[in-house]
């Protein structure tokens, strides 16, 4: 059996330098991988350059498409489908990829691609129903890749968190809202455990590399009990409870949105079965040393 590794002598692309790709690259880097991301902007003054990486700009609404590397070894995929559906590196940079000695391409789905299962547990057998159009969207360039002939492994993630996407400043600003609605749960991951089973996923030999996984805490809980925690981290009051039903008419469609979907989704798969540990089981101990990374401004791609 061979191991996929990200290792010293890895070539690794990211799609897409936001929050959780520049973790991923960062760690890849402090491997000892060569390190290419990919930017928007033209200009990387307030995109965190560093010299652990590469940049290559890459924005397909300006004809902006890079020129990949020779020799990649990995590939991770970031980018949400466009507004339309559509997802630019499959349009722009598969057929590149094709032609790349590529050992294991990681693609960022969503856990949105279930749909709404009344609260109940979601696995990597359920029935793919999403509800919502960006929800189906992904699903459709899930399935895209996952159909390319490259070695693809899509990653179904939950709300992501992490230092700079907890929810302290909005306590702080008196901008946090405490809405109750009976039964609704959701799911998390804290950014470093979806790097963390990103990487033990190329550390997997051949024969252990299921196509799905899904990466979420142990801890599938209401907004008002993470809410509630936070605010006991920083000391401060939590404002005053909103029913659901009360304050609804008032929200935008995202926001809405945000509430439309109601499930548990197990990471048996990955925790039991591929032997992942969680660095954070659940927002307890991931809210705690994000605050304290925040606390120290560190907080890379926030």
């Amino acid at each position: 059996m061979t191991s996929r590794a990200v290792n010293p002598g890895a070539r690794v692309l990211v799609v897409g330098g936001g929050y959780s790709g520049l973790r991923f690259a960062g760690a890849a880097a402090a491997r000892g991988a060569q390190v290419w991301l990919t930017h928007r902007r033209e200009s990387l003054e307030a995109q965190g350059a560093t010299e652990a990486f590469s940049w290559l700009r890459f924005d397909a609404e300006v004809g902006a498409i890079p020129e990949l590397p020779e020799g990649l070894t990995h590939a991770l995929i970031t980018l949400p489908p466009s507004t339309a559906g559509t997802d630019a590196a499959l349009l722009h940079l598969l057929e590149p990829l094709r032609h790349q000695p590529l050992l294991w391409l990681g693609y960022l789905s969503t856990t949105g691609v279930y749909g709404d299962s009344q609260g109940g547990w979601v696995d990597e057998t359920s029935p793919t129903q999403p509800s919502l159009p960006r929800s189906q969207a992904r699903l459709q360039c899930e399935q895209q890749w996952l159909s390319s002939g490259l070695p693809v492994q899509s990653f179904r993630l939950p709300a992501i968190y992490g230092p700079g996407r907890c929810p302290f400043e909005q306590l702080r600003s008196g901008k946090a809202r405490l809405v109750h609605k009976p039964g609704q749960v959701f799911c998390r991951i804290h950014v470093d455990d979806i790097v963390g089973t990103l990487l033990h996923a190329t550390d997997q030999p051949a024969g252990k590399q299921p196509a799905v996984i899904n990466v979420s805490d142990n801890a599938p809980c209401p907004s008002s009990e993470t809410l509630a925690y936070a605010a006991h981290l920083l000391g401060c009051k939590l404002p005053a409870v909103q029913r659901f039903e009360a304050i609804a008419p008032e929200m935008s469609p995202m926001a809405l949105s945000f509430w439309a979907d109601n499930r548990r989704v197990s990471n048996a798969l990955l925790c039991h079965e591929l032997g992942y540990q969680l660095r954070y089981p659940s927002y307890r101990e991931g809210f705690s040393a994000s605050l304290a990374e925040e606390q120290r401004g560190n907080i890379p791609g926030a």
